[in-house]
């Protein structure tokens, strides 16, 4: 474990001890390298699509201007977290100053918050497609386009602001110096804090509370609007079609919320600490890890568009000749 800082001028309970995954040291570089290869996946995965889609003509419609945003996102918010549990896994338990901390759970507040907001954005972007396919390229121009992802990033950042905000006239407790957590999540980040917290825990639960179940309660509504237009299909083939462009945004949705219904809304009073870590893994590593394949790396245009900057950048063949017009409702197509 590293030494604590020390100094005249050193204030002691500015720094704090991350416990991390303790119970897995006795497995040695075991853990270590399980989440290293899950964080370099990520990120390349990520990076991946956002190339493909910058390099390839028939991928700049709204579905992968979204894509690309989510995959940001989830660079991001991997980045966040993955490096000081990395940095555990080698040291110890992880020491961290009061400060990085806070940063640390306000960013990870606004892109999860952010998240909910473009996974909502995309759901609508999925019904006009479908149910509105006619008027598709008019509804979803490029300037609605840039203010839902806008809007999705700025509301994010700005309402996780708030909880942080009355966070600062409250003091820090001075026995509370170990976050039995991997990361600064909201609940350990309030346990730290003393005097009034009732109206930071209450603040930081309504805020959150309303940028999750007010895009979850979008992305249902556009979903049973979808399933309503798509039974109304005459062909099977065109039902299965259409299912299929859905299912991948509906497994991520699925397993997103899921997890964050288990952590934060299920009782976990008498849940095993190393339990409660391990569902917190799913949306912060496994999660962000999927969201590539889920999305994109199966989908017929993206895996094109690869080959093509492969054979572009490696292979020095000059780029193809695109002879396919991406209509509307193909464009869906995963």
């Amino acid at each position: 474990m590293r030494k604590q800082p020390s100094g005249a001028s050193e204030n002691q309970t500015t720094w704090l001890i991350l416990v991390g995954f303790g119970e897995l040291h006795s497995l040695g570089f075991l853990p270590f390298t399980l989440f290293l290869a899950v964080y370099v996946l990520t990120v390349s995965g990520n990076i991946l699509i956002m190339v493909a889609v910058a390099s390839s003509r028939i991928l700049h419609t709204p579905m992968y201007f979204f894509l690309c945003h989510f995959s940001l996102l989830e660079i991001a918010y991997t980045s966040n977290i993955m490096p000081w549990l990395l940095r555990s896994f080698l040291e110890g338990r992880e020491v961290i100053s009061l400060l990085s901390c806070l940063v640390q759970f306000y960013m990870f507040a606004s892109l999860a918050a952010t998240e909910c907001l473009l996974l909502s954005a995309m759901s609508y972007d999925r019904y006009l497609a479908i149910c509105h396919p006619l008027h598709y390229p008019v509804l979803m121009s490029t300037w609605l386009c840039t203010c839902l992802a806008t809007g999705a990033w700025f509301s994010g950042f700005l309402f996780s602001a708030f909880t942080l905000a009355l966070a600062a006239p409250l003091s820090l407790c001075p026995d509370s110096r170990e976050i039995d957590h991997y990361f600064c999540d909201f609940a350990p980040v309030v346990g730290l804090f003393c005097g009034d917290v009732e109206v930071l825990w209450g603040a930081g639960v309504s805020i959150s509370g309303f940028l999750t179940l007010a895009p979850f309660l979008l992305i249902v509504t556009s979903y049973g609007l979808i399933l309503r237009a798509v039974l109304c299909i005459p062909s099977v083939h065109g039902k299965q079609k259409a299912f299929s462009t859905c299912s991948s945004h509906l497994s991520v949705v699925g397993v997103f919320y899921g997890t964050l219904i288990v952590v934060y809304v299920a009782p976990t009073d008498h849940m095993l600490p190393l339990l409660r870590k391990s569902f917190s893994v799913l949306y912060t590593a496994i999660t962000p890890m999927a969201n590539p394949i889920i999305y994109s790396l199966k989908n017929r245009e993206v895996k094109a568009a690869l080959h093509g900057l492969w054979g572009q950048l490696v292979l020095g063949h000059g780029p193809r000749k695109e002879t396919t017009q991406f209509l509307a409702f193909s464009s869906i197509t995963v």
